[in-house]
């Protein structure tokens, strides 16, 4: 491919993308009632409302300047849409409804800055090599913009979760509930050799990766033995039967204070009802699928583990048995190179967008690892025991130097993967998610090691 060709195809997807990152924006609000987008589903996380005017907020922020450097015409919007919140840091929100604007001036708003971003974006598309803003390609600042949106697009699902179902407008029932397994998954475990593993980006790398992503390193792993599938509904059950919430010895100082302050005593998608227990789906509540990855916080999956006698996995670990292999090599993705976009991809496993709830941890065979671990990109985050820190050679990105740097406090711990809900251009292997300990919410479960 001449290079002329090469980049009016580089220009061309980097537009669809946008294009097609807003169109999964827009339909996640489309499921809210509009009388419902000024509520707070999740305590630690903004109303509805603000979410709505960030992505666009975010995407005038980082790109006028650089293409088009029109004055704003609502520079108050601009800062009160500009930065969401960590969940659980600082204490909760106190705002109430009447504190945002109305919904008709938000949609405003993000119409006019879609019209002025792509007027300008038309022209400077057409080089998406030039430097536009800190020594950065237009071409990077558009995948921050993209990969930004989306995941909010995940963020927004599991707060969507959380609302009450008549506050949604519900699809028609594509799930027949005979289909929803009441038989656990038998676990099993699988042996992982030694080996160096290759974490993060090199510095040079033509692909896109966030500033935590660099730079690429390689370390050394010693054996372990992994457990073949995530934990289940099913597993979990069992700890929680045997008291798991209330015996002490399982957890840790600061995670059993929490535990403890907020009445925590069953997973956040878990409730019962008599002797039954229910799983909340995106649009329904369900019998508890015992074959489903259970999701959990940190603090959870490190009292269960304890539990069992095992541990979670470091980062460096999960990595080797994600993506490692017996000859040494490293793998794109687990089940090799082939990537996990558009029907072929959906064979690997479930994410990118295609479903609301997670799977059986046995579903995807054809995606499993090297070794032969399953499941391990999508149908959930997996927790690590690693806090999210940097690589050595970190630099943040000058326009937007708080992206990861703000979460390296030793509170928050590093997990990988992804959910139903991720987006396949986060599948990467170098991608890192985080959160902190105490949050229930994220589509994340774990899986243990022994060593």
């Amino acid at each position: 491919m001449l290079a002329a060709e090469k980049s009016d195809a580089v220009s061309h997807g980097l537009l669809e993308r946008l294009s097609d990152a807003r169109s999964e924006s827009d339909a996640l609000f489309a499921l809210v009632h509009s009388d419902s987008i000024y509520e707070r589903p999740i305590l630690e996380r903004h109303r509805i409302i603000f979410y709505f005017g960030h992505l666009e907020a975010f995407d005038w922020n980082l790109l006028n300047e650089s293409i088009a450097g029109v004055k704003s015409t609502h520079p108050e919007f601009d800062r009160l849409f500009a930065f969401g919140i960590d969940p659980v840091g600082g204490g909760l929100p106190t705002d109430m409804p009447t504190d945002w604007p109305a919904l008709d001036g938000v949609r405003d708003y993000v119409r006019n800055i879609r019209g002025v971003l792509d007027e300008h974006l038309e022209t400077a598309i057409k080089n998406p090599d030039a430097e536009r803003r800190d020594g950065f390609p237009l071409r990077t600042l558009l995948n921050v913009a993209i990969e930004h949106r989306l995941m909010h697009v995940e963020t927004l699902a599991y707060m969507l979760h959380q609302l009450p179902f008549q506050m949604k407008v519900s699809p028609k029932r594509q799930r027949n509930l005979k289909d929803l397994s009441g038989v656990a998954i038998e676990p099993d475990t699988i042996a992982i050799p030694a080996g160096i593993v290759t974490l993060g980006l090199p510095r040079n790398s033509q692909s896109f990766g966030w500033d935590n992503e660099y730079e690429a390193r390689k370390a050394e792993v010693l054996g372990f033995t992994i457990d073949k599938y995530k934990v289940t509904n099913g597993q979990y059950l069992e700890f929680m039967t045997a008291g798991g919430y209330e015996k002490r010895a399982f957890w840790g100082d600061e995670d059993w204070e929490w535990k403890s302050a907020k009445g925590i005593s069953r997973p956040a998608f878990w409730r019962k009802e008599g002797d039954h227990w229910l799983y909340r789906t995106m649009f329904d509540d369900v019998p508890l699928p015992l074959d489903w990855p259970v999701y959990v916080s940190h603090a959870e999956t490190t009292a269960y583990a304890c539990w069992a006698g095992k541990s979670l996995p470091t980062e460096v670990e999960w990595q080797h048995a994600a993506y490692g292999s017996a000859d040494g090599s490293m793998r794109a993705y687990p089940w090799g190179n082939q990537a996990p976009d558009g029907e072929a991809g959906k064979k690997f496993g479930n994410f990118d967008l295609r479903n609301w709830d997670p799977t059986p941890v046995n579903a995807s065979p054809q995606g499993q690892s090297a070794f032969g671990v399953h499941d391990m990109l999508g149908n959930g985050w997996e927790w690590t025991s690693s806090v999210f820190g940097p690589f050595p050679g970190f630099k943040p990105f000058p326009f937007y130097k708080g992206y990861s740097a703000d979460f390296f406090d030793g509170k928050h711990f590093v997990m990988k993967g992804g959910s139903a809900r991720t987006a396949a251009c986060m599948l990467r292997r170098t991608f890192r998610n985080w959160f902190q300990a105490h949050y229930q919410y994220v589509y994340a479960g774990f899986r243990c090691v022994s060593r």
